[in-house]
């Protein structure tokens, strides 16, 4: 069994959430598309019928990072030490397909609207983030 610590899970935590929208965001300023996209859809996760950007980024936000320590602590009680950033890759690959493809069309129709591969590429950057924030917040000594 893989004993981790809470710091671990804090730093990958906070740097997988801080840093996983960067490639959909970048994707939708480089083709023309709205960066908020996204932001608004995450939003709708709590407040459906909601047309004000303040109040759904605010619900974004929350929706984002309370989502995101679901599976930051899902991961953290299961990854491996070995391996772990192509382990974090695939988790947050397989993750991906359920948020997207079963949870979304499911309960969260502007989610599911989004691009799928802009939001995959989301997913996989959460999973690299995520280990390496792992990395960083194992102390020193245990460090490879």
């Amino acid at each position: 069994m893989v004993i981790r610590t809470k710091r671990e899970l804090l730093y990958a935590w906070l740097l997988a959430t801080l840093l996983s929208g960067i490639p959909s965001t970048v994707y939708a300023l480089l083709t023309g598309g709205d960066p908020t996209e996204a932001t608004r859809a995450a939003g709708a996760m709590l407040l459906s019928s909601e047309n004000s950007f303040e109040k759904l980024l605010l619900a974004a936000t929350l929706v984002h990072a309370l989502v995101s320590l679901f599976w930051a602590v899902v991961l953290w009680l299961t990854l491996p030490r070995r391996h772990t950033m192509l382990w974090a890759l695939l988790a947050s690959a397989a993750i991906a397909l359920l948020d997207l493809r079963l949870i979304a069309p499911a309960f969260f129709p502007e989610v599911a609207a989004l691009a799928f591969w802009p939001q995959l590429a989301d997913h996989l950057m959460w999973g690299a983030c995520y280990s390496v924030g792992l990395s960083l917040g194992r102390p020193r000594a245990t460090r490879p």
